[in-house]
């Protein structure tokens, strides 16, 4: 029998959360779980959140896209400064981690270290549905991306789609190409909560699943198929005692 394929949003060091929206939305291990990134960074628990990846995709099929914030953890724990401002991150939740880490020995740091770089920058589906953390830039499409970092790190995808007239016409001569290439484009990165929404929004062929986990809003997770979603509690009142990204 064929499972569901599901699609998750900005976790954030959100354990609770993680745990809440696999229950309410009955994930059995028949289903395919498709992680979009930043699994850490914001709340306490971001180490616990990589334990628990690292052994659910043992029981099902999980496919794990990079997120910008799991590319500067994973600078931090390999001490590599290219392209790393500590305090930066620490301001944006890597502080959370940092402190988090105070407590892990360094077999596990280790295990998180090769799952941080096992961490795919995009997934295509079968059928042709693209899902990716942030965005990506190139007309042609993810394949021919010059500058790959923008996988985990681009916001024009997303403020394209908010701009754009929904009138307009996709055999248009001003239509986005990127918007041509694939069936439906999945992203995170950027909370909805910035255009006060708190469920997933589709502009165009985008969806964008990232309702705030990071800050005031809940995690969510999404059936690809039927659009259904679930959502857990607030953050903040699953972890009354710490201030997320907030």
């Amino acid at each position: 029998m064929k499972g569901k394929t599901y699609v998750v949003g900005d976790i954030h060091g959100g354990l609770k959360a993680l745990i809440q929206v696999l229950d309410r939305a009955t994930v059995s291990k028949d289903d395919t779980l498709i992680f979009l990134g930043d699994f850490v960074d914001g709340w306490s628990e971001s180490p616990a959140v990589l334990d628990f990846l690292i052994a659910l995709q043992h029981q099902q099929k999980c496919i794990f896209i990079r997120g910008n914030h799991d590319d500067l953890l994973l600078k931090w724990l390999q001490n590599d400064p290219e392209g790393f401002d500590e305090k930066m991150w620490f301001a944006h939740g890597g502080e959370a981690s940092a402190l988090a880490y105070q407590n892990i020995d360094f077999t596990t740091k280790e295990k998180h270290i090769h799952f941080l770089q096992s961490l795919q920058d995009y997934y295509l589906d079968d059928e042709n549905r693209l899902f990716i953390h942030a965005g990506f830039t190139n007309l042609r499409g993810v394949a021919h991306e010059f500058f790959t970092p923008l996988f985990y790190w681009d916001r024009t995808l997303w403020e394209m789609v908010l701009a754009m007239d929904n009138e307009l016409s996709k055999d248009g001569l001003t239509y986005p190409n990127r918007l041509k290439l694939y069936k439906e484009i999945y992203i995170g990165h950027t909370p909805v909560t910035k255009i006060e929404e708190t469920a997933p929004v589709n502009k165009a062929c985008v969806w964008n699943v990232d309702t705030g986990a990071a800050f005031k809003g809940k995690l969510t997770i999404m059936d690809v198929d039927t659009k259904e979603f679930w959502q857990s509690d607030a953050l903040p009142d699953l972890y009354p005692h710490e201030k997320g990204r907030n």
